[in-house]
């Protein structure tokens, strides 16, 4: 008989602490007996209902993701328990897909990604003509979308259709797919109808149809992820980069000013004060934080980025401007519209693309 699996740790019952010291791979973590299991369920049942026999297989990854040009859908592992997405939340201030709905929006266009690269939909003329070339170099930069263009649906936040051809198609599908959705109607008029009309024919096509390419690779699965969660966040946390003290000073000092420096009697000695003829300007750091959800809110509508990476950055700005003792130089609401800018930029230059096709 083969040796016996040892029984998972308890690490549901231990502190944010002690389990941030419990290796992924060690919690037993999967899908069936999870609320993961029926969603995963809800989503055959729509392909069932418009016909599609082809189910992608679902697993438990480090976070959403379709590999490239592989008919699997990677689900994030904290997801299959509630533990595990409160410390997702304690870590990056928000758990993608911890809703039902937002769950279930996310496997829509996961599924889009998969039933591509299972039938290859991507190599076709026609599809290249509606979407785009497939090849498109993917998020070399940070897209800048027009969120009112009506050439591309409206299903994740952030015109997330607009990123790449790929995700114009997985986010077609997604439309076409839900059964909440009178995408007849909802797009009537819209230059996207004839991108949703082709998905619909293609579909009726495959009905019974067998894919062209499948897969058995799991690619960062949960089940042999050896980090701790600790390291896990560790890594997850510093991805965003430009982690060197006084790489963004130069920006800060276009949109802030030094203190001004008087003399002192003693010639030897400069300190940093305000004219007595000015009102003191309020200090730099003390004006990001008054409106550090303000600032969240604005850029997260007009980049594809997360919250936690915003707010990261954010807390370097403010570190930055605290250290060099930095003041306003205009009035809040110019400062705010040159910080924002000024965020933006700096996401739009990270190049976040490393190989897998990722939902939002």
């Amino acid at each position: 008989m083969p040796p016996k699996r040892p029984a998972p740790p308890d690490w549901q019952n231990a502190s944010d602490e002690d389990l941030l010291k419990f290796r992924i791979r060690d919690m037993g973590l999967q899908i069936p007996g999870t609320v993961l299991e029926s969603r995963v369920a809800r989503l055959y049942s729509e392909l069932e209902q418009k016909g599609i026999s082809f189910k992608p297989a679902c697993y438990l990854a480090d976070e959403w993701l379709c590999p490239d040009r592989e008919p699997i859908i990677g689900i994030p592992f904290y997801l299959a328990q509630s533990r595990l997405v409160s410390i997702e939340r304690k870590m990056m201030l928000e758990a993608e897909g911890s809703t039902e709905d937002w769950c279930m929006k996310l496997l829509r266009h996961e599924c889009g990604h998969a039933l591509n690269y299972a039938y290859c939909f991507f190599s076709r003329k026609e599809w290249r003509k509606l979407f785009g070339p497939f090849e498109t170099p993917y998020f070399n930069v940070t897209y800048h979308a027009k969120p009112y263009s009506k050439r591309y649906v409206i299903h994740l936040e952030d015109n997330y259709a607009q990123a790449h051809p790929d995700e114009d198609f997985a986010e077609t599908f997604a439309v076409w797919l839900d059964p909440a959705q009178d995408w007849r109607l909802r797009y009537r008029g819209w230059p996207a109808m004839k991108k949703l009309e082709y998905v619909d024919s293609i579909m009726r096509e495959i009905t019974e149809k067998a894919p062209e390419v499948t897969t058995t690779s799991m690619p960062w699965s949960a089940q042999r992820m050896t980090s701790t969660l600790g390291a896990f966040y560790d890594r997850k946390r510093k991805y965003l980069g430009a982690e060197f003290p006084g790489y963004y000073d130069p920006g800060l000092r276009r949109i802030f000013r030094d203190p001004p420096v008087v003399e002192s009697p003693d010639k030897s000695l400069e300190k940093p004060a305000e004219k007595p003829s000015e009102k003191p300007s309020e200090k730099a750091e003390r004006f990001l934080r008054k409106y550090r959800k303000t600032l969240l809110q604005s850029v997260g509508l007009w980049v594809p980025q997360r919250k936690f990476d915003v707010d990261r950055l954010l807390e370097k700005l403010i570190a930055r401007s605290l250290h060099l003792d930095l003041r306003l130089r205009k009035s809040p609401e110019q400062t705010l519209l040159d910080v924002g800018s000024f965020i933006t930029a700096i996401l739009a230059s990270l190049q976040r693309f490393n190989g897998v096709h990722k939902g939002k």
